[in-house]
């Protein structure tokens, strides 16, 4: 193309010289000059030509090298193109490959997560075989509980008790018991316990039933194969709402029983103490009971039981009043206890409470209320004509004397208020402060003072009493330390008949003979079989390896003869710890020692004021289960 042009142009100035030489010769005559300048004339052309060949050839050149360098840059961009393509390719290929490998790492290190956490699950697994906290069995979560208990007790004046104390029985210094001290050990405090748990979609139902040995049968000995028979502590079922209701039914810990969290079974906040009758001054009962309890945020409780009542009376009746029924000794075939009394009771006892934890502390108010009831019989037993106490004999004579004309139910109320309080200081310090008071309450308390007296005219009057207690709790790793100091108080409620005091607590009680001690009573049994004396049921003391009911020789030791010493008071001091030798999967093994310091003061009588003291050092070796 570039060559074509060339000649183009060396036509197109050859065509011009001619024209103008042809032009020329017309008007003119050609001459030898003419002819050379035209000749020079084309030689310069010539050259001109021949220069702008050459220029055109350099400029051809000079393009084949720009079209050459062009071709050049247009290769190494090419060049450079597909080596970027190829470093984006391999880019691109090492981003995926990269983020592949990060996808290769983050599922190594799921698969490593997942690994460990299922190799936790199946050492779990494997631990819960070898170490289940639970039975899993057909829905329910069952889960076994108590503990093992080998304990003794020393008392510097004797109880004839086992490591349950009735302290309302320490003997006076006239008590021949009282000039004896007494050592016992035993095992009867073991405990099992058995809690079933099932999961609803809006409640938890549990069940609950716990069992020791305190307790004593027909058969019951510390001879040889000491024998007790297990007694039921508690059995109840509840089913817990999501909603915060809470309903729960059988025998459990009384709603007057502190607990340490909100109004819930199982949290109850018992002395720490060896001893299974607790601390003087603490408030408690196990016994039937319908509780409904209602959650507020987990930051107020209100609750109310109707719990099973009981009479528990006490004081002095007139001499051969026998004019009031208040229930029954036991019939064995209602499965009653033939030799404990039973009161026939109109309703339950009904007990309130509100609990508080607003944030530091546990907070109790509550209230019982108890119907005491009896039938009266205005002309049963011996009549004494008093005025403002019985009906003179007139009134009730008839065709027999004594007869039940005019008998009639009557129904005395009694009722308490009390109050708790319990608190963590510096994160192993907790305080508690507890307090019952009313009238007729006194069988809810560790003491068991009484809870009525019979008015001469056969009236259940409700005693005034008052139960207190402190505690002080110190909790480490292995250690626990504890204090307590408890009272209770019985109200004197005393009558006067005939110039004589009858009721609880009378000035004119004769204490006169509670210091001066009495030989025992020459008492026998009466056996069937010949005697060393006398014929079968003589009274007189069997031959050796005879058969028949235990002698009570020996073993009947006489209190004094004079003493009525009503309890107006009783104070317990008690000081003692825990100390765990192991607590780990395998369950806990702790051993630790109690000290207690009994004061029992009487009401003031003829001749006395007596007052009982009792010394006692208890140890307890425990294993629990896991």
């Amino acid at each position: 193309m570039k060559s074509i042009l060339r000649w183009w142009v060396v036509l197109g100035l050859a065509a011009s010289s001619f024209a103008q030489t042809a032009s020329t010769s017309k008007n003119k005559k050609v001459t030898a000059k003419d002819v050379e300048e035209l000749r020079d004339a084309l030689s310069a052309q010539q050259r001109q030509i021949e220069q702008l060949r050459q220029q055109l050839a350099q400029r051809d050149q000079a393009w084949q090298q720009a079209l050459q360098q062009l071709q050049q840059a247009q290769s190494t961009a090419n060049s450079a193109q597909a080596k970027a393509d190829q470093a984006s390719q391999a880019a691109s290929q090492q981003q995926m490959a990269l983020a592949g490998l990060k996808t290769d790492v983050n599922d190594v290190k799921q698969n490593a997560a997942n690994t460990a956490l299922s190799l936790q699950e199946t050492q779990k697994s494997v631990a819960d075989l070898e170490n289940p906290l639970a039975i899993r069995y057909k829905g329910v979560t069952i889960t076994p509980g108590g503990f093992l208990a080998g304990e003794t007790v020393w008392r510097q004046h004797a109880l004839g008790a086992d490591v349950n104390t009735p302290f309302n029985s320490i003997p006076f210094p006239g008590a021949t018991a009282s000039k004896m001290s007494e050592f016992y050990g035993s095992g009867r405090q073991s405990r099992v316990s058995m809690l079933v748990e099932g999961k609803l979609k809006s409640a938890q139902l549990s069940g609950y039933v716990e069992a020791d040995f305190l307790s004593a049968a027909v058969s019951s000995t510390s001879t040889e194969s000491n024998s007790y028979s297990l007694r039921q502590r508690q059995a109840w079922g509840q089913a817990a709402l999501h909603s915060g209701w809470t309903f729960t039914g059988g025998q459990m810990w009384s709603l007057v029983t502190e607990t340490k969290n909100g109004l819930d079974n199982r949290t109850e906040a018992l002395p720490m103490t060896i001893d299974a009758e607790y601390n003087i001054g603490f408030s408690w009962a196990r016994q039937y009971g319908f509780r409904v309890t209602k959650n507020f945020n987990n930051k107020f409780w209100l609750g109310v039981s109707a719990e099973n009542p009981q009479i528990s009376t006490t004081g002095t009746l007139v001499s051969g009043q026998n004019n009031f029924i208040i229930g029954s000794q036991g019939i064995s075939g209602g499965l009653y206890n033939q030799t404990s009394n039973y009161s026939f009771n109109a309703m339950p006892d009904i007990i309130g409470k509100l609990a508080f934890q607003p944030g530091w502390g546990h907070y109790e108010v509550f209230g019982i209320v108890s119907d005491f009831r009896d039938r009266i019989f205005p002309c049963g037993g011996t009549i004494v004509a008093a005025k403002g106490t019985l009906p003179p004999k007139a009134t009730c004579d008839g065709a027999t004397f004594p007869n039940a004309n005019g008998a009639y139910n009557n129904s005395g109320f009694g009722s308490g208020i009390g109050a708790n309080i319990r608190g963590t200081l510096a994160q192993h310090v907790d305080l508690g402060i507890h307090f019952l008071g009313g009238n007729g309450i006194g069988r809810y308390g560790s003491a068991q003072l009484g809870d009525v007296v019979v008015r001469p005219d056969g009236v259940l009057v409700p005693v005034r009493n008052y139960q207190a207690l402190a505690t002080m709790e110190w909790h480490s790793k292995r250690l626990d330390v504890y204090t307590n100091v408890g009272g209770e108080y019985e109200s004197r409620t005393a009558y006067v008949v005939g110039g004589k005091g009858v009721g609880y607590g009378s000035p004119l009680f004769n204490n006169t003979g509670c210091y001066t001690e009495e030989p025992p009573a020459a008492t026998a049994t009466n056996v069937d079989t010949p005697t060393s004396t006398g014929a079968p049921g003589s009274g007189t003391v069997p031959v050796p390896g005879s058969v028949g009911t235990p002698l009570t020789t020996g073993f009947n030791p006489a209190g004094p003869s004079d003493c009525v010493g009503n309890t107006r008071n009783i104070i317990e001091g008690t000081i003692g710890f825990w100390y765990r030798l192991y607590s780990g999967p395998k369950g806990r093994l702790q051993f630790g020692p109690q000290y207690s310091y009994i004061d029992r003061n009487t009401w003031v009588g003829k001749g006395a004021n007596p007052n009982a003291t009792e010394n006692m050092i208890l140890s307890s070796f425990r294993y629990y289960l896991p």
